[in-house]
């Protein structure tokens, strides 16, 4: 296991650390640690925290990032596909739509108080990316001759919506109803049909008037 790592795996078992203290339990020198750590740092895997023991200078202590979550093994995964399951199981399709419903309006009034205080299609669509973008979808937003692309690079829930479909097309209806008043939402790329990301394709009713 490489230098880095083993720090790494001090810091989530034992917390907060000095460098001297990762040293001694190393078996290094405390500058040899300083620059592993320093590197960690400029990978935004690690942070410090000085603190105030007795007299003299603050102690720096190393801790983890919130970034370096995505080092550890996580199982939501299979522990979403597991309820979904059980879901089905206990209370049948109707309870599988139920859920979905429920989980639909609530992204419903989320993504509305976030483009609420934006005026226009692209203002909106900005803040509807930075939205998804916080929930993991990396989010980004295109335009070309007058109509807008909203492209997502990842899908957080790809592995429940590879067990019940119906959590993409929740989606698709969620952009659809959240942007009808200003454009019409149609789906061009789709992760689970193998494309690279989902993809989807924002006409505003001005261009679609236009085109007609």
């Amino acid at each position: 296991m490489k230098t880095a790592d083993k720090i790494v795996n001090i810091l989530k078992v034992n917390g907060p650390q000095t460098a001297k203290m990762l040293a001694d339990m190393l078996q290094l020198t405390s500058m040899g640690v300083r620059q592993h750590l320093q590197a960690l740092e400029q990978q935004q895997l690690v942070t410090v925290e000085d603190r105030i023991e007795g007299r003299g200078r603050p102690t720096r202590y190393w801790l983890l990032a919130e970034a370096s979550q995505s080092l550890f093994a996580d199982r939501h995964d299979e522990l979403s596909v597991q309820l979904i399951e059980s879901v089905k199981t206990v209370f049948g399709d109707s309870g599988m739509e139920q859920l979905i419903q429920h989980r639909e309006q609530r992204q419903q009034q989320l993504y509305a108080n976030a483009i609420a205080p934006h005026q226009g299609l692209a203002a909106q669509l900005d803040a509807l990316a930075q939205q998804r973008t916080a929930e993991g979808y990396m989010a980004t937003i295109s335009q070309e001759d007058g109509v807008y692309f909203l492209l997502e690079n990842h899908c957080p829930i790809c592995s429940a919506a590879s067990h019940c479909l119906n959590f993409c097309r929740s989606e698709l209806q969620l952009f659809q109803t959240l942007l009808k008043p200003l454009a019409r939402v149609e789906r061009e790329e789709h992760i689970l049909d193998g494309s690279r990301r989902c993809a989807y394709r924002i006409t505003p009713h001005t261009a679609t008037t236009h085109e007609q």
